[in-house]
């Protein structure tokens, strides 16, 4: 069992973080898990929707069937516990009230509660098919908060591409759900072993100043 660490701060937890392919079998304290859960649903979403819908998967039995709808990657059996994020796109059609509620108890006014209450539907409506990709996005930034919790907490993680998405939604019984969509996943536990920063492209060849093709400089 790993001993406690003290947590990294924000920059620290980004400039260390690395994908682990490989996990020790140590279990993750159920504090320490329900820590990185509170960590993760913290992340920001469109009109604060949270059209995420995250499943842990932590049984034997559930990770073996997890990893072969990922080709048999051996993360998920190694891990403790792997996040599978998924995407609820029209989890708005559903009714908005208790993030409405959940808002005015936290400061919203009457009148912005008001606002959101036309406003929502009607730009949800107006973007169609992307409500999938609106919805795959904040998926994914609730994603990146938790790993860079895990690893401020001393834990390890993979973003995992290489799955199928229907095997993954029969995994988490969305088999019948059309409107659910699988965003990453991304197994949790300690690192068996170190990987190196492979390091990154110079600025010049991908971030720019005002447009595509004028470098930035610092």
């Amino acid at each position: 069992m790993e001993t406690a660490v003290k947590p990294l701060d924000v920059p620290a937890a980004i400039r260390r973080r690395r994908s682990i392919k490989n996990f020790k079998s140590d279990p993750i304290a159920p504090e320490l898990l329900q820590e990185l859960v509170t960590l993760t649903v913290a992340a920001p979403s469109s009109w604060n929707l949270q059209d995420w819908r995250i499943v842990l998967v932590q049984s034997e039995a559930q990770k073996a069937a997890l990893s072969a709808a990922a080709f048999n990657q051996k993360q998920i059996i190694e891990a403790p516990v792997t996040f599978v994020f998924a995407a609820s796109p029209y989890a708005w059609r559903e009714g908005i009230e208790p993030i409405l509620e959940q808002g005015q108890a936290n400061g919203w006014s009457e009148g912005f509660a008001d606002y959101l209450r036309g406003a929502v539907p009607q730009f949800q409506e107006t973007l169609g098919d992307k409500n999938r990709e609106y919805a795959v996005k904040d998926a994914m930034i609730a994603a990146t908060h938790l790993v860079l919790a895990a690893e401020s907490l001393g834990l390890s993680t993979c973003f995992m591409n290489g799955w199928v998405e229907d095997q993954v939604k029969a995994v988490i019984g969305a088999a019948d759900d059309s409107n659910i969509a699988i965003a990453v996943l991304v197994p949790v536990g300690y690192a068996a072993e170190p990987r190196p920063n492979p390091g990154r492209l110079p600025f010049e060849h991908n971030v720019f100043s005002e447009t595509l093709g004028t470098p930035y400089q610092p």
